[in-house]
C-alpha cells in the first residue's frame, strides 16, 4: 500500500505521496478566487444549528476519485473536536443564503518560541545562570473547507482573514498552519493570498500496530510518571523547545492523555524503586529518554475506502498469518478498511548515548497499548533535524518525510524582545508538536 496525497476536494488521492501521514492532521484547504456576486457571510459556528450542515460539507469534501485510494474522517458528530480541548478556540462557517459553504477552526495558545540567558549577576558566566524560555501567544488554523461547488469565489481567503481578525482581538502575535509540501493549491492560498511564509518541515511518522505484541528491550526498564513529575520534567529539560506550551500540565492531565513514560537503564531505576523526579534530576542515569501517550481514537476515526478487493484480501491475509504464527513476529497490515483510531506520540525527547536505543523500546511499549486498546496505528511527528528520529519505528509508505509548516506574524505592534521576528529565526533541532491540535 503506498503514500497518498490530498486532491483539491480534501481527500488523499492514489497512496503515492504523503501516506496516512493525514492522520495526524487530516485538514482540507478549498484553493482558487474569482469575483461573484453572490454575497457570502461568516459567522461563528452554531452547534444547535449548523452541525448537520458542516457533516454535509465534509462529506461532499470526502469524495474520493473514482479507482483512487481515499481516507475518511468521522468527527463522531462534533464538529469543534479537533480544537475542543484548546485553551481558546474559535470555529467559524461561511454561508450563502441558507447553504453552508465552508468553515475553519482556529485556536490560540502561548509557546516557546526562542530562548535567552537568565542571569543570577552582572556576569553570564556566573554559576546558576542558565537558558530560559520567551513565549509568544500563537494561534493555529486548522480544519479549512471549502464546498467543492463553491470554489474559486474567495471564500476560503474570507474564512482565512476573519480568523485572524479574531487571533489579533485575543492577543495572537503569530499564526500558523501545516499542510503537505506538495500540497500546491494550499501552500499558493496562505504564501501567496495570505501572507505566510514557509516555516518549518517537520516529519510525520506513522507505523501500523500489528496482530502481534512487540517486545522492547530489556535493557531498560520503563516507568509510568505521575502528571506532576512528568509536568516537572518537561518543564526543566524541554521548556525552551521551539512550540513548547506553556500550559503543558494541562495536557498531561486532560483524560486523553494515557500518561508519560520514561526509559532508563535497567537496574538504575525501576517502578517500585522510584525514588521521585527531584531526586532522578539531582542524578540522572547516563541515558534516558521519555514520550506521552494522546489518544486520538476517542476524538474521531479514520477510513480508507476505494480499495480492489484484491488489496484487500492481501491485507486480510497478513493479519491471519501475523495472529496463526505471532511468533513469527510478521509484519502485516492492520484494517484500514474500516473506521480506525490511533494514538499520537508527543514529547520525544532524551539524553544520553542510549537514548535512541531508549526511544525504540518506548515505542514498542506504545505499539503494546496501542494494540490493547484497539488502534491500528501510532503516529508522531518530530523536527527533520531531531537527534532521536533513527529511533523512531515507522513504515515510510505511510509516513510524510517533509511536512511543512507556514508562519505569518500578525502584527507590528508589540516588541521583538529577545528573540527578534520569529518568522526569520532558523529552525532548531527538536519542536514541541501540541496533541490537542491533531
Amino acid at each position: 500500500m503506498k503514500s497518498s496525497s490530498k486532491t483539491e476536494n480534501g481527500v488523499m488521492d492514489s497512496m503515492t505521496s504523503t501516506g496516512l501521514a493525514d492522520i495526524v492532521r487530516g485538514e482540507e484547504l478549498a484553493f482558487g478566487f474569482s469575483p461573484t456576486m453572490l454575497v457570502v457571510t461568516v459567522r461563528e459556528f452554531d452547534p444547535n444549528k449548523d452541525t448537520e450542515r458542516v457533516e454535509a460539507v465534509e462529506r461532499i469534501c470526502e469524495v474520493g476519485p473514482s479507482g483512487k485510494l481515499s481516507l475518511f474522517t468521522d468527527l463522531h458528530g462534533d464538529p469543534i473536536c479537533r480544537v475542543r480541548n484548546s485553551p481558546t478556540f474559535l470555529m467559524l462557517v461561511a454561508e450563502i443564503g441558507q447553504e453552508t459553504v465552508g468553515m475553519i477552526r482556529g485556536c490560540i495558545k502561548t509557546v516557546t518560541c526562542g530562548k535567552k540567558l537568565h542571569r543570577h549577576g552582572k556576569n553570564s558566566t556566573e554559576p546558576g545562570s542558565k537558558q530560559v524560555p520567551i513565549y509568544t501567544k500563537l494561534a493555529y488554523i486548522l480544519g479549512l473547507r471549502v464546498s467543492p461547488h463553491h470554489r474559486r469565489m474567495g471564500i476560503a481567503l474570507k474564512l482565512v482573514q476573519r480568523v485572524e481578525e479574531w487571533f489579533r482581538e485575543n492577543g495572537a502575535e503569530y499564526a500558523y498552519m501545516a499542510t503537505e509540501k506538495d500540497n500546491v493549491a494550499s501552500v499558493k492560498l496562505f504564501t501567496d493570498k495570505c501572507g505566510y511564509s514557509k516555516f518549518r518541515s517537520p516529519c510525520i511518522l506513522v507505523n501500523p500496530v500489528f496482530a502481534h505484541p512487540l517486545r522492547p528491550s530489556s535493557n531498560f526498564s520503563i516507568i509510568q510518571l505521575a502528571s506532576n513529575d512528568a509536568e516537572l520534567l518537561y518543564r526543566t529539560k524541554f521548556a525552551t523547545t521551539e512550540f513548547f506550551p506553556r500550559d503543558v500540565d494541562s495536557i498531561l492531565n486532560n483524560h486523553l492523555n494515557l500518561g508519560t513514560f520514561l526509559a532508563v537503564p535497567r537496574g538504575s531505576y525501576s517502578p517500585d524503586t522510584w525514588p521521585g523526579l527531584s531526586r532522578f534530576l539531582a542524578d540522572p542515569p547516563s541515558s534516558w529518554a521519555l514520550l506521552s501517550v494522546w489518544n486520538c481514537k476517542d476524538v474521531f476515526t479514520l477510513q480508507v475506502r476505494g480499495a480492489s478487493r484484491v488489496k484487500k484480501a492481501l491485507a486480510k491475509t497478513t493479519r491471519l498469518l501475523d495472529r496463526a504464527f505471532p511468533w513469527l513476529r510478521l509484519p502485516s497490515i492492520p484494517d484500514f478498511f474500516q473506521p480506525f483510531g490511533f494514538h499520537f506520540l508527543y514529547g520525544l525527547g532524551g539524553e544520553g548515548p542510549q537514548a535512541q536505543k531508549m526511544v525504540r523500546a518506548l515505542c514498542a511499549f506504545a505499539h503494546n497499548l496501542a494494540k490493547d486498546r484497539g488502534c491500528q496505528v501510532v503516529a508522531t511527528e518530530v523536527s527533520g533535524l531531531e537527534p532521536l528520529r533513527c529511533g523512531i519505528p515507522h513504515w515510510k509508505m505511510l509516513s510524510c518525510e517533509e511536512d511543512l509548516w507556514c508562519i505569518k506574524r500578525l502584527g507590528e505592534d508589540y516588541s521583538d524582545g529577545s528573540v527578534g521576528d520569529w518568522t526569520k529565526s532558523p529552525p532548531g533541532f527538536s519542536i514541541f508538536v501540541d496533541p490537542r491540535e491533531i
